[in-house]
């Protein structure tokens, strides 16, 4: 019996365990939107262009990585995909459940067909290497977090989602001495900005520098990449901090905001955000939003509610050791 067969022994006849294909892509998208609807908050859902993006990742592979379950009559209610987040031992994996069909086995059949996928990854990280699968999911969701819970996998980080709604137009921006914005360039500054980012994020929970290669397709690999809506702060010859900013289901988003150590604690980052709320107010939108963790170690949460931004949804990572051994994370 395959595993695939074992997992739908917990599937009523009505309903069939199998790998995502691309014609799935649009019943795919639709889903997650249902699922985020109802879990009170869209932003976080994504459009079939960014799954498609998401799906064309190098390493991502649609009929080993995704799995979904369907009805009889081929309408899909449960997705999830499997991701090697970093060098075979930090593995993420993000489901979908359409609350129609909740206490149905859905659930659980996925995320266990995700587990078997990621114990093959395991095989391939360094054999002295701890190896975690990680799971993020709406806190609000007391089903998907009892489901966690239930197969072995334990609260690790909360991360939020903070957003702002304007009343007025933000007042003018003051950069700290020394800098100033420069129009972002992607010929001439996208290696630099790549690497500012990294650099900028290596003290994050469970970041890793994201090769050139990744970083420019999720960056520029969207139909709608508007290089306007990107702040880039230079200090001399000398990039100081940026804010990679874009629409996201309808709001404006704040995609990566990173301030370099040398830089920090001088109102850079304040700056940064609010010359972002000021560009999107100009173009018309006056919902803005972000997501943190929430014990971020910059600060980051309390620049942003100094910012007058507030926590919209809480999200909660849950993690499941597939293998003990040292930690690159510590």
């Amino acid at each position: 019996m395959t595993q695939h067969q074992l997992n739908e022994t917990l599937l009523d006849s009505s309903l069939k365990l199998r790998a995502a294909q691309w014609a799935d892509l649009n019943a795919v998208a639709q889903l997650i939107y249902d699922v985020c609807e109802d879990d009170g908050d869209t932003t976080v859902a994504v459009t079939p262009e960014e799954l498609k993006l998401e799906w064309q990742n190098e390493g991502f592979k649609l009929e080993t990585d995704a799995f979904l379950v369907e009805t009889k009559d081929g309408r899909v209610v449960g997705y999830e995909e499997f991701t090697n987040t970093h060098e075979h031992y930090s593995l993420n994996t993000d489901g979908y459940v359409h609350p129609d069909l909740t206490g149905h086995g859905i659930g659980t059949t996925l995320l266990r067909a995700v587990e078997v996928r990621a114990r093959e990854a395991v095989k391939l990280a360094d054999p002295d290497l701890r190896v975690f699968l990680r799971s993020t999911i709406d806190n609000r969701d007391e089903a998907s977090n009892d489901l966690h819970k239930a197969e072995g996998y334990s609260p690790k980080r909360y991360h939020w989602r903070m957003e702002i709604k304007l009343e007025e137009a933000p007042s003018s921006v003051i950069l700290p001495d020394g800098i100033e914005l420069r129009p972002f360039n992607r010929d001439e500054h996208a290696h630099l900005v790549w690497e500012a980012q990294n650099e900028s994020f290596r003290d994050h929970w469970g970041s890793h520098d994201i090769p050139f290669a990744d970083w420019e397709h999720g960056k520029f690999g969207r139909e709608d990449f508007d290089p306007t809506l990107w702040m880039i702060a230079w200090d001399g010859n000398q990039i100081a901090g940026f804010s990679q900013n874009r629409f996201r289901m309808g709001v404006g988003w704040i995609g990566t905001l990173g301030v370099r150590r040398p830089w920090r604690k001088n109102g850079l980052g304040l700056s940064l955000l609010q010359h972002s709320f000021g560009e999107f107010y100009k173009r018309g939108t006056k919902t803005i939003g972000l997501g943190v963790d929430a014990s971020s170690p910059t600060g980051a949460t309390r620049l942003y509610q100094r910012a007058g931004m507030v926590v919209a949804s809480e999200f909660l990572t849950y993690e499941k050791e597939l293998r003990a051994g040292r930690s690159l994370e510590e």
